[in-house]
């Protein structure tokens, strides 16, 4: 992976843990990172911190006007942050933190919740961890804390490295930034990787027997989540297939990423825009998995820009699909179309056809 997705992954607002043996530049990137994006930054080295640094320091108030004699006081790396508006908090020496250590560290990670104050949503949380046999006082992630960032083996670019010695290591050129609006396809992306999970129900939950792998990329409802969300990120940037790939990678883990990025391409999805627009005439195809993405990528893209017209649309759609034999597959996707219905669009006469199927799924009365 380049640090073009690296950066990429970054602006996700997913936390990234960069993976490397000693000295080979994760420290300078991100401080480089830092400089380039002129946010504020804060290192804390975890290995030299007290899980009171990250859960909070206990202090005891002697005057308590709402009853709570203690409370969780936040470290003042957080308060800076805070003063800050957020920044970029980098977690440096984060596999030779101790488990208690890790085992703070969860709420910081999964909710920016640092005793009781709340990092800014603008917070760039970034690690960096030696592999175990690459040190010596190193300690296998949790994976409970693993489970919660993006992995990403950073890999040494003599090129890169030239260039860092001549300009100080102190610019980074080239670097992508996400348009505005980049969040919006997140929807689209959720839809397929459910219809992904819906035609692979094993891959949801995988969790690793050995620890070590335990503690790298593998996937979770939670991982999954993320994975679309970077995948999302992957698109709007226009990164090329195998950044794309080893992003998804760094979420749910090579196996998973590489079945589900083999069953994506083998899709061939009729655009969504397209096939509401021709409603009555767009043909569908032979393979069931194939059938549901198509109709959850219907929905999902009409459900984001939904007028009568796309809303009637899509009930055609749904009721060709019912009409072909199609109607177990189309039971959710014409929930989630019947959740968004605005005010004075009609109930059209095709969702008759899903009521029983509906109704024996306990999704309507």
């Amino acid at each position: 992976m380049d640090t073009q997705a690296i950066f990429v992954a970054m602006q996700c607002g997913i936390p990234v843990l960069l993976w490397g043996g000693p000295g080979i530049g994760k420290t300078s990137f991100v401080n480089a990172v830092t400089k380039h994006t002129n946010r504020f930054g804060v290192t804390v080295i975890a290995s030299i911190r007290e899980p009171s640094d990250f859960a909070g320091l206990p202090i005891v108030q002697d005057n308590a006007v709402d009853g709570q004699l203690v409370r969780l006081a936040a470290p003042q790396w957080a308060i800076e942050l805070i003063k800050n508006n957020g920044g970029i908090l980098f977690l440096d020496e984060l596999s030779t933190a101790p488990p208690t250590v890790q085992a703070a560290l969860l709420r910081v990670i999964l909710e920016r919740q640092v005793g009781e104050v709340t990092l800014p949503d603008d917070t760039w949380i970034i690690g960096a961890a030696n592999p175990v046999d690459t040190s010596s006082g190193t300690w296998l992630l949790s994976a409970a804390l693993a489970n919660r960032m993006l992995h990403i083996d950073w890999s040494l670019s003599v090129d890169a490295w030239v260039e860092g010695m001549i300009s100080g290591f102190e610019t980074l050129k080239g670097l992508i930034e996400l348009p505005k609006d980049w969040r919006s396809g997140i929807p689209a992306s959720r839809s397929i990787i459910a219809s992904f999970i819906r035609h692979k129900p094993t891959m949801l939950y995988n969790r690793p027997e050995d620890m070590e792998s335990a503690g790298k990329a593998w996937p979770s409802p939670r991982t999954w989540d993320m994975a679309s969300t970077v995948h999302t990120a992957a698109r709007a940037a226009k990164l090329d297939k195998d950044n794309e790939l080893a992003l998804l990678q760094s979420t749910v883990g090579e196996g998973a990423a590489l079945e589900y990025h083999t069953w994506e391409r083998a899709l061939d999805l009729v655009d969504p825009e397209y096939a509401i627009k021709n409603s009555s005439t767009v043909k569908f195809p032979k393979r069931s998995d194939q059938v549901f993405a198509m109709l959850v990528s219907v929905v999902a893209y009409a459900k984001t820009r939904l007028t009568p017209n796309i809303w009637d649309a899509c009930w055609e759609i749904l009721g060709r699909a019912a009409e072909l034999g199609h109607a177990d597959l189309a039971a959710l996707p014409a929930r989630m179309l019947h959740e968004s219905r605005a005010a004075g669009m009609s109930t059209p006469v095709d969702i008759k056809k899903f009521v029983p199927i509906l109704q024996a799924a306990g999704l309507i009365k």
